[in-house]
């Protein structure tokens, strides 16, 4: 009798009568087997329960590839700040982890304000855009740095039902469009950073064009000129002509070479994009993907080129002509001799060199579509080779202000004072002062034109 009550004892269940209860009827015999409450139908139970969980597993990526559409957009990509832009418009008021972005604005007075947005952090968000809801993903990689710009490289992931990208597309042009919008009326600045072109500052207010008095005639010229060649990119193809163009300003300083560019830009609705071949980090190969590379409808500008190439004597281990000299790109590049046969070149090839410039600028692998202006002080100091037509298609001189120049700024400054303006010309000398001494010289006196013209001698003492 004690050894049934033994044997009873020695099959009672492994299973606690707790768990045992909601067990269905037919399967809790089984687990009252000794054999399987020992262990073995447990491992069994263990392996169909974890195949299982895998299996839901690969039907949930299978069902998100089949049912769900994603995009990624890396921050190096343009889109990612107007998509940025466009979520600090969108987030939910129960959004509670957010990232701070400080934007700048200018006024018609030139002031400028700032406003602090409030964009999702880095995480998981959703948002409701045109009936569907979409996961926002924002991640960062800690390890990875994003060279163009130097901040840690980031991505924002959307995420929503369906098989259509078209949502997608959407929303990006919507985020394009708005971020446009708040540049409307604005010029862009680049600068070059590494092989990227990055936004320099805030938009800009376009500077009207008839604001920077040239001698009579030139604005037109070089403003006619850029327009016909925007609207004639079918003429340049069918006559088997590189479609760019380039122009050099050329004058004394504070003649208004730079500020007509800029204005020039305004009018037209380009950007500007500033290189400076004194970057530390350009090279040939830098200056090609540059120069490939610039935001459409955009003028590229080489301010002050005759400071970026110096010129020096003779010298320096390498084959020379008579009357041939050494020149240097900010004193990295060494070029050594120039003969009627080609260039000699001392510099290596993570260096700008002065036939890498060259090459740039209408070689085999020269960008198309292309708007270059140059500026000197010193045209003297400028190799023809440089400026040549197809490097240069247009020189055009700015100088010091002619009769037309100052009676035309006079009245910029003194609207309908006509009679005003040639009294002031009649005492001045024309090619002796420059544009800038002259806007400086009004401002000292904005409120009177009277005393604007009788002190006019301290402009030329």
């Amino acid at each position: 009798m004690n050894g049934m009550n033994a044997m009873n004892q020695g099959n009672k269940p492994m299973i606690p009568n707790s768990i045992l209860k909601h067990i269905p009827e037919p399967l809790q015999g089984l687990f009252e087997n000794p054999f399987f409450s020992a262990g073995f139908g447990l491992i069994g139970v263990g392996s169909i329960l974890a195949i299982g969980r895998k299996g839901f597993q690969q039907s949930l990526i299978q069902a998100r590839r089949y049912f769900f559409v994603s995009v990624e957009v890396p921050s190096k990509d343009k889109s990612y700040l107007w998509l940025m832009e466009w979520l600090s418009t969108k987030k939910s008021t129960s959004t509670r982890h957010v990232s701070v972005e400080t934007t700048y604005s200018q006024h018609e007075s030139g002031e400028i304000h700032t406003k602090v947005n409030f964009i999702p952090s880095v995480g998981t968000h959703y948002v409701y855009y045109r009936g569907r809801v979409i996961k926002v993903e924002r991640s960062r990689e800690k390890n990875i740095v994003d060279m163009s710009s130097g901040n840690l490289w980031e991505s924002i992931t959307l995420t929503t039902l369906g098989t259509s990208r078209q949502i997608f597309q959407k929303l990006i042009e919507e985020a394009k469009v708005m971020a446009l919008d708040k540049e409307e009326g604005r010029t862009l600045i680049y600068s070059s950073m590494g092989t990227e072109w990055r936004r320099f500052g805030h938009p800009r207010k376009r500077r009207p064009i008839g604001t920077v008095v040239l001698d009579r005639g030139l604005s037109d010229l070089i403003c006619q000129d850029v327009k016909k060649f925007l609207g004639n990119s079918q003429w340049y193809t069918e006559r088997g002509i590189p479609y760019r163009r380039g122009y050099l300003l050329y004058g004394p300083p504070g003649t208004g070479k730079s500020s007509f560019i800029t204005a020039l830009a305004g009018e037209l609705q380009l950007s500007i994009c500033i290189l400076n071949l004194a970057g530390k980090n350009i090279s040939d190969n830098t200056l090609n993907q540059l120069l490939s590379s610039a935001p459409q409808r955009s003028i590229i500008l080489l301010e002050d080129i005759d400071s970026a190439i110096q010129t020096g004597n003779g010298g320096g281990g390498g084959p020379t002509s008579p009357g041939s000299s050494d020149r240097s790109i900010s004193n990295v590049m060494q070029y050594q001799g120039y003969s009627g046969t080609g260039l000699q070149n001392s510099g290596n090839s993570g260096q700008l060199t002065f036939s890498g410039l060259l090459n740039a600028l209408d070689g085999v692998a020269a960008s198309e579509g292309r708007i270059l202006f140059m500026t000197t002080n010193h045209l003297e100091k400028l190799d023809k080779v440089l400026i040549r037509p197809g490097r240069v298609d247009l020189q055009v001189p700015i100088g010091l202000s002619t009769n037309y120049q100052m009676e035309n700024i006079f009245l910029k400054f003194y609207p309908k004072q006509e009679t005003l303006a040639k009294n002031f010309v009649e005492r001045l000398p024309e090619h002796q002062i420059s544009p800038a001494q002259l806007q400086a010289y009004f401002m000292q006196y904005s409120d009177d034109p009277h005393k604007a013209v009788n002190n006019s001698q301290e402009l030329i003492h």
